[in-house]
């Protein structure tokens, strides 16, 4: 009895083990897929996604991604035709929680290659244009 206890423990724990790995970049609560900024500037720089700023206009002069264009989030909805939809496209802005809503948003209007850029430009390594 005690083997089989043990042995269920140690299949239990691979497919938790299993189910974690393959959500990595899934965040449910936000409703939309993420990544790194790592991840982000590598896909930018090899220029395999656009990056759209969701920030206001104001954080956007203060400081942003080289050819990057502005969609403020309450400007995005009404602005998808603006937004590729044959494209990687990351949404980026100051921590990730506006980016997060605009992914989750774009995903509902049928945009499926749409990425949350986690940490937003606080995270972000790359070429900042002030």
């Amino acid at each position: 009895m005690k083997k089989m206890n043990k042995l269920m423990l140690i299949v239990l724990l691979i497919v938790i083990m299993t189910i974690s790995a393959g959500c990595n970049h899934v965040n449910a609560s936000q409703g939309g897929v993420s990544m790194s900024a790592e991840e982000a500037l590598s896909l930018w720089q090899a220029q395999e996604a656009v990056i759209i700023d969701v920030r206001t206009l104001k954080e956007y002069q203060e400081g942003h991604i080289p050819d990057a264009p502005l969609i403020p989030l309450d400007q995005l909805e009404s602005r998808l035709d603006e937004i590729p939809k044959e494209q990687k496209v990351l949404l980026i802005c100051r921590s990730g929680r506006r980016s997060a809503q605009g992914t989750s948003l774009l995903r509902s209007k049928g945009f499926e290659q749409v990425i949350n850029i986690e940490g937003g430009m606080l995270a972000w390594r790359g070429p900042v244009v002030k």
